[in-house]
């Protein structure tokens, strides 16, 4: 791609995101939204392959949905309360479409088939970006929202937990596996979202941060599927220790980062006097964690029959830049000691 169109898109993008965090009026936020989904969709078709058209027409659709439900639920509540902010936001039957357009944008179940399918057909930078950064401005309204509609987002955070760990149980597709991922995360987000908004935004950028470190991995290895990650160990073998780990911490496994968020969300769920919603929440973990254990086992435990037998083979050293990783995969497994302060800077 140009680089000047990909920088132009790139723009949008941030430009999208942050007008949505700057709007207290819905359809100004409806505009920020919109801009994120049209950045989006070229760098989603960038290679002309069926698979990426495939995925670029599904994400504009699911997109264009969910932005019309969510501009027609604010012209509903403009028309029964005559208000526009996003504060004022009190009737109940705007208040629930709102909540079911912005799960749709995200992914949450049970609005959430369209992406694995989505993240399947994009290469892994796009994914990347798909995971992360197009979070943020449908997160940054759901936590205006968050004190008005308590049952509804309980309901979203247990379907996604429970649907993200069984859905990533029988897939060897790499990034299908962290699509379900992702909905099993945003559940736990949604769980803890009216009760703690910080240790909400406290777990979404532990999720930024661990998948960060899990898709530059994955395209340092060059490897989309599970049989792909046996033959790490040839390539790259400093890295093949430290993804098991990375993996592990997405799962949410102590002593490592991503138990932290898990473990407050539970003290917090516990705390509210929802201890079957806990229950079934670490249960679901259980789920995710399975097949991040079976990740870790095809890439430790198993050898490929291209591997050349004796010690390291020789090959080139890579060009591409691994100071991200290094930084990422440092904070990824290293930070559970940091759990006081990290409690403190929530109390505050």
């Amino acid at each position: 791609m140009n680089p000047y169109i990909l920088a132009t898109l790139l723009f949008s993008l941030g430009l999208g995101t942050t007008i949505t965090f700057a709007s207290s009026h819905w359809l100004l936020a409806w505009m920020g939204l919109e801009m994120n989904t049209l950045a989006i969709i070229p760098l989603m078709a960038q290679h002309h392959h069926p698979r990426a058209v495939e995925a670029a027409t599904k994400y504009f659709l699911t997109q264009a949905a969910a932005a019309a439900m969510l501009l027609f639920a604010s012209t509903t509540n403009a028309w029964l309360t005559g208000q526009w902010e996003i504060q004022q936001l009190t009737h109940p039957l705007p208040l629930t479409m709102i909540t079911m357009a912005l799960a749709l944008k995200i992914g949450l179940a049970p609005v959430h088939s369209w992406l694995p399918e989505v993240l399947q057909g994009l290469d892994l930078t796009t994914g990347l970006i798909l995971s992360t950064w197009q979070k943020l401005a449908p997160f940054a309204l759901l936590l205006q929202l968050h004190h008005s509609n308590p049952t509804i987002l309980i309901a979203l955070g247990l379907a996604s937990t429970l649907i993200g760990g069984w859905g990533g149980l029988n897939q060897t597709q790499l990034r299908k596996i962290l699509a379900y991922s992702s909905i099993a995360h945003l559940g736990w987000m949604m769980l803890v979202l009216q009760f703690a908004p910080s240790l909400t935004l406290l777990t979404l950028l532990m999720y930024l941060m661990l998948t960060f470190s899990t898709f530059v991995t994955f395209k340092l290895n060059n490897a989309t599927t599970i049989n792909a990650l046996a033959t790490s160990w040839a390539k790259t073998p400093v890295i093949t220790m430290l993804t098991p780990l990375m993996l592990l911490s997405l799962g949410g496994l102590p002593p490592l980062t991503g138990f932290m968020p898990k473990w407050l969300i539970l003290q917090e769920l516990a705390k509210q006097d929802l201890a079957p919603t806990a229950t079934l929440a670490a249960l679901s973990a259980l789920l995710s964690l399975y097949f991040y254990l079976r990740l870790s086992y095809a890439m430790t435990l198993t050898i490929s029959p291209n591997n050349v037998t004796g010690l390291t083979p020789w090959r080139l050293p890579t060009s591409r830049l691994t100071l991200p990783l290094a930084a990422s995969a440092a904070a990824a497994t290293l930070l559970l000691p940091l759990t006081p302060a990290t409690m403190a800077l929530i109390m505050l």
